[in-house]
């Protein structure tokens, strides 16, 4: 899709499309209430700006919509990847050891437990291994300091996505 396109829909559709970037209602109302969009760089300029005006229940909201990684089998098919070529999505990403995968289901349940919400991070280009190296760093924060980077890192995610949306 393109900006022109994008800029084409109506506010129901692109609240449809949004959505799938961020779930967080008041995030979309805000960029549907700012549209149509000059270029991507306005586009992603205005995700920040808005993300960055709305408070911790918006973020849990958008938080809620990313499926929680329970159970081992999804762990696997997460970190399971094949050499990608450079540059591509994930291409950091190995097979995932058993230990690995149990040690982070192990530490997802605890982290829910403690925050209230599941572990967010921007995975693109991270491996298990690093992904668990976070989670065991990031399990000791208060809540303050975690629900803070875990929205930075939603925004991160959010920006891939409009970025993709837009190729």
């Amino acid at each position: 899709m393109t900006i022109e396109q994008l800029n084409a829909l109506t506010a129901d559709e692109l609240a449809n499309v949004l959505k799938d970037c961020c779930a967080a209602k008041n995030w979309v109302n805000g960029m549907v209430s700012v549209a149509p969009f000059k270029s991507e760089e306005i586009l992603i300029s205005a995700a920040n700006r808005i993300w960055q005006a709305l408070n911790d229940l918006d973020y849990l909201s958008a938080f809620e919509a990313h499926p929680r990684i329970g159970d081992v089998t999804t762990l696997k098919k997460k970190y399971a990847s094949t050499q990608l070529t450079a540059g591509k999505e994930q291409a950091g990403m190995t097979l995932a050891s058993d230990c690995i995968i149990e040690r982070m289901k192990e530490l997802n349940d605890a982290y829910n437990e403690k925050f209230g919400f599941i572990f967010i991070v921007c995975a693109t280009g991270k491996s298990a291994g690093e992904m668990l190296e976070l989670i065991e760093q990031r399990i000791n924060n208060e809540y303050e300091q975690e629900i803070t980077i875990a929205a930075a890192e939603q925004m991160k995610i959010t920006e891939i996505r409009l970025k993709k949306l837009l190729e």
